[in-house]
């Protein structure tokens, strides 16, 4: 069994470096509006574009409502605990975030914009979240190493006007109190009627166990 699983995974392996080398990334980018003539390039861009940005200029939060950004995420990490190779730097990160933005788009429809990005402290991967603000609406947190990933959550929430999730804290996390809850109604049991031993949970395991 051990050694079928282990021929499993080299064959995906293998076809995960044949694919990438020939499709050059997962996901596109490609328009959603209709291009007929040359016409429609005078709404889309000049000169309609200039009555669209002014209105966004007298209330910025119709940039919600007249442009892409109600539908648009960027998934944000610093690349220093990627899946199981952990801190192997933002370049390397960029495939696991590729793949995250499919998901996000092919099973939830959302638009989501990998962002690797190259920081040397917390403070300025804060920084950096906060000035690409105006252009997402949220932002999704991504495999980054703890305690840092605390701070960063924790602060980003508190001092944007966007939604902030950390995937590896409140997705696991929310999977794992539902795999908690599950068991307790197929024994019969209450919360306070058992204990729950976290072994290895990471920030899921630190999420869990103070929302709780």
């Amino acid at each position: 069994m051990i050694m079928e699983d282990q021929e499993r995974t080299e064959k995906y392996n293998e076809d995960a470096l044949r694919y990438s080398e020939y499709f050059k990334g997962k996901i596109q980018t490609i328009s959603k509006v209709p291009v007929r003539s040359l016409d429609d390039f005078s709404i889309w861009y000049t000169p309609g574009v200039a009555a669209v940005s002014k209105k966004i200029a007298s209330d910025p939060d119709l940039s919600f409502e007249l442009t892409g950004r109600w539908n648009s995420i960027a998934i944000l990490t610093d690349g220093t605990r990627v899946l199981g190779l952990g801190n192997i730097g933002p370049e390397a990160a960029m495939p696991v975030m590729e793949g995250k933005a499919l998901i996000f788009n092919y099973l939830g429809g959302v638009n989501a914009i990998p962002v690797p990005i190259r920081v040397k402290s917390r403070e300025e991967f804060v920084s950096v979240a906060k000035a690409l603000e105006p252009s997402f609406g949220g932002i999704n947190l991504e495999d980054i190493e703890s305690p840092k990933c605390f701070f960063l959550l924790e602060t980003l929430q508190k001092e944007m006007n966007i939604p902030v999730w950390h995937d590896d804290q409140l997705g696991t996390a929310s999977i794992t109190l539902a795999g908690v809850i599950n068991a307790l109604r197929v024994v019969g049991k209450k919360i306070d009627q058992v204990k729950v031993v976290f072994n290895g949970a990471g920030a899921r395991g630190h999420r869990f166990a103070h929302d709780k």
